[in-house]
This record gives structure tokens, sequence and C-alpha cells, in this order.
């Protein structure tokens, strides 16, 4: 318990960074799901929602387990923007720049969190860990569905 009462700050900054990432890559998923055209206008406009509402879903657990750990949460809009590490999606976008865009969101999500876990296993904070290790198989196995699009190279997403 001692080792989580040092790291607190650390692992609220982590939980807060974390949070602010969410709520960018929903946004951004929201607006692939929009944007999204072309012949697999369906399959990737449907995946798009999915993984936005997964994404959406991670809001809450993660500003809770701030709190749960005597941590302030992000709380206004205005601070996301600066919290976050994943930055907004901009301009117009082809599917393939959109699908390699949230690739490599997912990417930064994934080596945070990754490194997150570890820090909270070894501040003895194994709730948070567990947290990351769940929702890390979640961005994993999104980042599994969005590479198969772009994988072989056969023209489709364009």
């Amino acid at each position: 318990m001692t080792a989580i009462l040092t790291q607190k700050p650390a692992l609220v900054a982590a939980l807060n960074r974390e949070q602010a990432n969410t709520l960018v890559a929903y946004l951004n998923y929201k607006k692939y799901h929009w944007l999204t055209f072309g012949p697999l206008f369906r399959d990737v406009h449907l995946l798009f929602d999915e993984q936005a509402t997964a994404v959406f879903d991670m809001l809450d657990e993660l500003a809770e387990r701030s709190l749960m750990i005597d941590g302030t949460p992000v709380a206004d809009p205005a601070d996301y923007m600066t919290t976050a590490t994943v930055k907004p999606s901009t301009g117009e976008l082809t599917v393939k720049a959109m699908i390699t865009e949230a690739i490599a969101t997912l990417d930064l999500i994934i080596a945070e969190m990754h490194q997150d876990a570890e820090v909270a296993a070894n501040a003895g904070d194994i709730g948070t860990a567990d947290l990351y290790t769940r929702l890390v198989q979640v961005h994993q196995k999104n980042r599994w569905f969005l590479r198969e699009f772009i994988k072989r190279g056969d023209g489709l997403v364009s």
C-alpha cells in the first residue's frame, strides 16, 4: 500500500492520459466512421463504429479507476487535448489513410498501456495494472482487424 501512495501521482497522471487518449481516439473513430467511402464502405463504416463504441465504454472505467485510488480524473473538456498524447485526426483522408492513422493511434495507446501496466504493477496497484491488461487486449484486437484491411495491398482500400 505504501508503494501505491508514493506512486499515486504517476498512476493518476497515467490514468488521466489514457482517459484523454480514449476520448480523442473515440472522436477519431467517429470521424472515420462518418467519412468512410468506397467498395468496402459498409464493412469499414461498421467496424469503425464498433471500435468507437468499445473505446467509449473505456472512458468511465479509466476515470473511475482514478477515483478509486483517490485521484481526480480529467473532467474539463478543455483539458483533454492537453493531457492526451493521441492527436486528433485532421483534414480529408482516404480510407487507407484513416485505417493507417487508426493503427498508429492504437500502436501508441498499446505501447503506453504496457508501460503504465508495468508502473502500476511495480507500485503494487494490481487493480490498475489489470485494467490496462484487459483494455490493451481490446486495442490489440481492434488493431488486428484494421491491419487486415490493408495487409495485402489489393487496392480495395483507397
